[in-house]
């Protein structure tokens, strides 16, 4: 594949990168773009690239509900996501909730 192509694919899966709300001044998708540029791109990187976008390793490599769901604490990554997306959003839980330990 010719540089050029590469190149392209490069720039075409950093515009599809989504936007990280927690690190603006530090986006992936700019980095990508940036390297898009670089005059030794390789077909590796960009199929890595696009590897990371299209969450091939999970697809590859699903976790099982018992990994998902321990025991000890079977809704903690349902949490943690719930926790990301709404700080994500800018909203907090009051400190009241933090110190008893309340999550709803």
């Amino acid at each position: 594949m010719s540089a050029s192509k590469l190149s392209q694919k490069l720039s075409t899966i950093a515009a599809s990168w989504p936007a990280d709300p927690f690190r603006p001044n530090l986006q992936l998708k700019n980095f990508l773009q940036s390297l898009s540029a670089h005059p030794k791109l390789t077909p590796e990187a960009v199929q890595a690239a696009q590897a990371l976008r299209d969450n091939a390793i999970q697809k590859k490599y699903p976790l099982s509900s018992k990994i998902l769901k321990p025991a000890s604490m079977p809704k903690h990554y349902e949490r943690l996501v719930d926790g990301y997306e709404r700080s994500a959003k800018g909203v907090g839980r009051p400190w009241w909730k933090v110190f008893f330990g309340v999550w709803k």
